[in-house]
């Protein structure tokens, strides 16, 4: 039942992220570069849940965000869950108690998320290779995630926790018994 519930909490945070992301964060740009809070939602989802929960969740809402805004299905699915799996490999590896390491974390997810979205845009889409323009994008909406995600963390790691707790309780102990 807790997990279901955590699956209901998620979905309703997913529309939250989603509504900030589309009407609020237009309001508050910085040289026209929003942050993307569904990055720190798959990273967050990818961090504090179970194996492939992360993965799911970034294909799933990569798909969706496909369909609304693109002409072809899969860049956005394809980019989102390899986040969520990247996220998955740095819950193994580091703490996420550190502010610094989640800092970390973040800005790596979103470098490699719009790397991606970007190689696969011009392999698919045929458009012109602007690096200076794309580098310069790509600091603004790198560093507008890091100071997002140190405002926003302590909610985050209050979430998690719970999340992490409802699915990590049961394999920790079976695994002494």
């Amino acid at each position: 039942m807790r997990k279901v519930l955590i699956h209901i909490i998620l979905i309703l945070m997913l529309f939250v992220v989603y509504y900030l992301q589309s009407n609020f964060f237009n309001w508050f740009t910085i040289a026209g570069v929003m942050p993307n809070l569904f990055i720190i939602y798959i990273v967050f989802i990818g961090l504090f849940g179970n194996k492939f929960m992360g993965v799911t969740y970034g294909i799933l809402l990569g798909f969706m965000l496909d369909y609304i805004f693109r002409q072809k299905v899969g860049i956005t699915a394809l980019s989102l869950g390899a986040v969520g799996l990247i996220a998955k490999l740095f819950d193994k590896n580091f703490s996420k108690n550190s502010r610094i390491t989640v800092m970390m974390i973040i800005g790596i997810a979103t470098a490699f998320f719009e790397i991606i979205s970007y190689i696969a845009s011009y392999i698919v889409f045929s458009t012109n290779l602007e690096i200076l323009a794309f580098t310069k994008i790509l600091a603004i909406e790198v560093i507008y995630n890091i100071i997002l995600t140190v405002i926003i963390y302590p909610l985050i790691q209050k979430i998690g926790y719970y999340v992490e707790n409802t699915y990590k309780e049961n394999t920790i102990l079976t695994r002494y018994f």
